[in-house]
């Protein structure tokens, strides 16, 4: 009936192998004392299955308190606050596989690559940086990342 029987076959096989349900779906939530406290419902991040994704963070200190002074300052706590949850989640900068920058302004874009350029000189993950209206509690600037764990 089919010409191609054999790959009509196949195609009806099961996809599953038993490597893949060997696999953990286990969702842990990650809390890091090395940020700002969550500003609503969230984990500073989750890992599944050997990947972390951090969620976005803001020019706050671990403390909670707003980061005021320059652009670049208020950049390098952002990262900074990135670093210390990977840090709580058994990962580095060097793991980082994609990262993604919000800014309410690309007129600051130069800035934050003046500053971002410091910690990504030699790693030098995926990267989208995208112009946003607004962010939470009115900052300039948001980075959320996706990494490896160690």
């Amino acid at each position: 009936m089919y010409r191609f029987a054999s790959i009509a076959r196949i195609a009806t096989k099961p996809v599953y192998t038993s490597q893949f349900l060997r696999m953990s779906s286990t969702l842990t939530p990650v809390i890091s004392t090395n940020a700002p406290p969550a500003a609503a419902s969230y984990s500073h991040a989750i890992k599944a299955n050997g990947t972390i994704y951090v969620s976005g963070q803001i020019p706050f200190t671990p403390e909670g308190k707003r980061v005021e002074g320059t652009f670049q300052e208020k950049s390098d706590r952002v990262i900074q606050n990135v670093l210390g949850v990977l840090k709580d989640s058994n990962s580095s900068l060097e793991k980082i596989v994609k990262v993604t920058v919000f800014l309410t302004d690309m007129e600051n874009f130069g800035a934050f690559n003046e500053v971002y350029s410091k910690y990504f000189n030699t790693h030098k993950p995926a990267r989208s940086c995208v112009a946003v209206k607004q962010l939470p509690l009115g900052v300039e600037v948001e980075m959320e990342v996706v990494a490896l764990e160690n």
